[in-house]
């Protein structure tokens, strides 16, 4: 008698506005998913330890406690589980924060069907991947919603090389960059790439967390600890047990949390507050800053016997502009994605907007080409992508850097040089292909440009009684 074919986990959606609840069910369960529901934290947990769900949608807003507590305890005793967290328009950072914890995806309120089922089969595939043995991102990959680890430039194949030469060992590596060049991808590869790959991948940012709650979040504490611990919680050094430890933005550690870090390194053992007794653990640590470590141990800002602690293997991430094409495959590949995500089919970019992408300064770095990606994908319908399709904020000056202290000026694209034409002879061409784009309607292409219609009428009237001029 054959054994019985074992069925599939099922999907657990935890979300307490009931009729979104129904909503997700129907469509997953139309998709051929088996679905469990539950409408608080108290009932997920207890859902989840019933049916050991493959895939978790987690609302982070519930009524009865804080969703990201319930994933961590998921992710802790269960890491092959892929917890896809649900928040509003307004609480992307929180989003953010469970990405960082381990999340694998989430979703911004109100979200599509397409949107949906996409995240719940990019899960399902990266679960497949791992089951055979595989590594669904492999060092050096080209998965295009990572972005930052894209490129085949020279200062990148040397930022693998390294990558490679040191990722078995466990000596601290330390990652210097500006904002949005990838750090945490380069420490994820790090991690991949090493013997602890089967191990979890701890993220702290240290910027993000206030600084008296930081110590709780790297040791943990247990119940009573302090007023508003009500819980015994798990640091981020004990949950990195095994694996590997990234600490974001660790030239932002306070001074006073920076010398029991220095022991920890030391010793290795976690005294989380309250606690009677340490324990020992087995951590590799990566960490990274946007700022001059250096400087900021001049500084008095930064501990130096610390700094030499950690500093052991220097990766430095490159500025986009300094990496040549690589922005051209980072910005196909995401296209590529996100077009898959949004259901959109888009055919390529434009050589005008390649020679753009190749001249432009990118001061958020690769995060900012992503955005400026998902910007396109969502606002058109496919096609190939021209000049008229980018976001207006492109060709304005003072871009700001994300995180900077203040604008980043910038010169305006040199379309001449770029394309051959005067910037007369480009205006009118956009302009002409957004109206184009819009079905002869100026006032959508106006609005499109963000500009009047009254200014393209003119203009209009202009180029019908003789050739553009500068």
């Amino acid at each position: 008698m054959r054994p019985p074919v074992p069925l599939p986990a099922p999907i657990l959606v935890i979300e307490d506005t009931l009729s979104l609840q129904m909503i997700y069910r129907s469509v997953l369960a139309q998709a051929g998913h088996e679905v469990v529901t539950a409408s608080s934290l108290a009932e997920g947990r207890e859902a989840w330890q019933s049916h050991a769900p493959s895939i978790v949608l987690l609302d982070l807003m519930l009524p009865d406690g804080d969703g990201l507590d319930l994933m961590q305890d998921i992710l802790s005793e269960a890491p092959g589980t892929a917890v896809i967290v649900v928040t509003a328009n307004g609480s992307i950072n929180r989003a953010v924060e469970a990405m960082r914890a381990g999340a694998h995806d989430f979703l911004v309120k109100p979200f599509d069907e397409q949107r949906f089922l996409s995240s719940v089969n990019n899960a399902l595939k990266d679960q497949a991947a791992t089951d055979r043995g595989e590594d669904p991102a492999p060092i050096g990959d080209a998965r295009p919603a990572t972005g930052g680890m894209v490129g085949s430039s020279a200062v990148m194949a040397r930022v693998h090389a390294t990558i490679r030469s040191v990722a078995r060992s466990m000596a601290t590596v330390f990652i210097t960059g500006e904002s949005g060049t990838g750090k945490e991808l380069c420490a994820l590869a790090v991690h991949k790439g090493s013997a602890r790959s089967k191990g979890p991948f701890v993220t702290l940012n240290c910027g993000a967390i206030a600084p008296d709650q930081l110590e709780a979040e790297v040791f943990g504490h247990v119940k009573g600890a302090f007023p508003g611990a009500h819980s015994e919680k798990a640091g981020a050094a004990s949950l990195a047990d095994g694996g590997t430890l990234f600490l974001d933005e660790v030239c932002e550690m306070p001074l006073a949390l920076q010398a029991r870090f220095m022991r920890f390194v030391q010793s290795s053992m976690v005294h989380p507050l309250g606690a009677p007794n340490p324990r020992k653990v087995s951590v590799r640590i990566v960490c990274s800053t946007n700022r001059d470590p250096l400087d900021c141990v001049r500084r008095g800002q930064f501990r130096d016997d610390l700094y030499y602690r950690l500093f052991v293997i220097p990766i430095h991430m490159p500025a986009l502009r300094e990496r040549g094409d690589d922005v051209i495959e980072i910005a196909q590949g995401a296209l590529d994605c996100f077009s898959a995500e949004e259901g959109r089919r888009f055919d390529g970019l434009d050589p005008a907007v390649i020679r753009l992408f190749r001249s432009h300064p990118w001061p958020g770095n690769v995060r900012q080409v992503l955005n400026v990606i998902r910007n396109v994908v969502i606002r058109n319908e496919g096609g190939t992508v021209t000049l008229d399709m980018l976001p207006v904020e492109l060709f304005r000056q003072g871009d700001t850097l994300p995180g900077a202290a203040g604008p980043l000026t910038q010169a305006e694209p040199d379309f001449e040089s770029l394309a051959g034409l005067t910037m007369a002879e480009i205006e009118r061409r956009v302009i002409e292909a957004a109206i184009a784009r819009h079905g002869g309607s100026v006032p959508r292409a106006a609005r499109a440009l963000d500009l009047s219609p009254s200014t393209l009428y003119r203009k209009l009237e202009a180029w019908a009684d003789g050739p553009a001029t500068d």
